[in-house]
């Protein structure tokens, strides 16, 4: 189904040419963007009918209000699926949730599974010159059974629009995949698309770059944070500094604004403050910090076996559990330890604290003094599991043992820093730790996690509770 608000307008699209697929209308990016899994996504994008696709991110959305032919071009368009962390946030600016980010590098290699399947060939066309030819090799090897019907550079293979046209219809191709970046492809399938034979057309940007290892992909744990434009901007600098900095920047601005011009109530408009706050501030801070972030995983590794990275279930907002990152600083054996040390712990109340804990590294004593070990958790606050400002996230036994007043400070996000962070941390004790929380999910505001991320800075400093 698909919503409608009384805010800018694109040009409609007939009913018959769209899938029959949920999609949603978020007044902050006014678009009818695909809402489906990916799965779902790709049987809706391979059903019968001719449909042409294009992906939208940020930049798309910053180019689409600059440029009227591409704003044309989006809005004739048969499908829209959302791409990236920035729709993502715009969403949830207005109270809804994307049931999945459809990023083209990792749907296409879903789609092109299932069209080898069906015994669908696949036309490439874009990149540089033999860009399209190393991607369509990877992709065979990749792909069982994919058909590569052909394949063109998007330089001087893309001079005659004519001929383009023509050798993609002779290679009778099902599926074209045009990679020009944007907004020249999308423009391009605009105008030509028609043309072509293939039931289905998708502008996708640098995913041949991506299939023929022009360019690296980040790694797994940053791409499940949705820090792949982070990676990207580190590896291209020059290239990507105004895009994804002052772009995605202008982006979440303009949608934050149309997001409390819409909103209903002071809450809403609270929440989505604080989402674009603690966005800001984990970006800058994971580029800033990104050193530290190296050196701490390299010192924790000569010290001893295992991953750098602990991950452990945490309970967050309104009881729902979480995977929580840290940097790890006891020996690999801590949690199956931990029952052994329960009685040595300094700290009234069900929370455990030991400053002598045996289980902790000479490497993890100092991270932890530093609050170097909480850094991690940059990434749960992208991903929307924590707030930079709340109350600590508790283990499930912990919440399992809280008594009913207690369980008040569920009612908001857990926090790398807050109240109690800065006030003492372990030398606060369980009761009085519970009534900061309650006291700040009652009062919680854009200037007062201000005020709490500036006196962080004392309390790190001063290491007082930190061990």
């Amino acid at each position: 189904m698909s919503f409608q608000f009384p805010l800018l307008h694109t040009t409609p699209v007939p009913p018959v040419s769209r899938p029959a697929l949920a999609t949603q209308y978020l007044p902050a990016l006014d678009l009818n963007l695909v809402d489906e899994t990916a799965d779902k996504t790709v049987r809706a994008l391979l059903a019968p009918g001719r449909r042409r696709v294009f992906f939208m991110n940020a930049h798309c959305c910053n180019i689409r209000r600059q440029d009227r032919g591409y704003a044309d071009a989006v809005a004739r368009a048969d499908m829209l699926l959302p791409d990236g962390v920035g729709i993502e946030l715009a969403a949830r600016f207005t109270g809804q949730k994307l049931a999945a980010n459809l990023n083209g590098t990792d749907l296409l290699p879903k789609l092109l599974e299932q069209a080898a399947t069906r015994g669908k060939s696949v036309y490439l066309f874009g990149g540089k010159p033999g860009v399209a030819d190393a991607a369509a090799a990877q992709l065979i090897l990749s792909t069982p059974n994919l058909r590569i019907a052909g394949t063109r550079d998007g330089y001087g293979g893309a001079a005659d629009p004519e001929a383009v046209i023509a050798d993609i219809n002779e290679s009778g191709a099902d599926i074209v995949l045009v990679a020009m970046g944007v907004p020249l492809q999308e423009m391009w399938l605009d105008r030509y698309a028609d043309r072509l034979a293939a039931d289905l057309t998708l502008a996708v940007g640098a995913f041949l770059e991506f299939s023929a290892g022009v360019i690296d992909r980040a790694p797994r744990l940053v791409r499940q944070a949705r820090m792949e434009w982070g990676w990207r901007l580190m590896k291209e600098p020059r290239r990507l500094a105004k895009r994804y900095l002052v772009g995605n920047f202008t982006f979440v601005a303009n949608a934050a604004r149309r997001a409390f011009a819409t909103a209903e109530n002071r809450a809403k408009r609270r929440i989505a403050a604080k989402r674009v706050l603690d966005v800001a501030t984990a970006a800058t801070a994971l580029v800033l910090l990104a050193p530290v972030f190296a050196l701490t995983a390299l010192a924790i590794r000569a010290e001893s076996r295992g991953a750098v990275i602990f991950r452990q279930t945490r309970v967050g907002q309104n009881g729902e559990t979480f995977t929580m990152f840290k940097f790890r600083s006891m020996s690999q054996d801590a949690e199956a330890r931990r029952a052994a040390v329960l009685s040595q712990s300094d700290r009234d109340g069900v929370c455990f604290k030991a400053k002598a804990d045996p289980r902790i590294t000479r490497v993890g004593r100092f991270i932890r003094r530093a609050s170097i070990d909480e850094l991690p958790q940059i990434f749960n606050v992208l991903r929307g599991d924590m707030s930079i400002v709340g109350p600590r996230p508790a283990l499930p036994v912990e919440v399992d043992a809280y008594p009913p007043r207690a369980l008040r400070r569920l009612a908001v996000k857990p926090g790398i820093t807050g109240v109690w962070q800065v006030s003492g941390r372990a030398d606060v004790g369980f009761d009085e730790m519970v009534e900061m929380d309650i006291a700040y999910a009652r009062e919680a505001s854009v200037g007062l996690d201000l005020a709490l991320m500036y006196r962080t800075i004392g309390a790190v400093l001063s290491g007082r509770g930190a061990y």
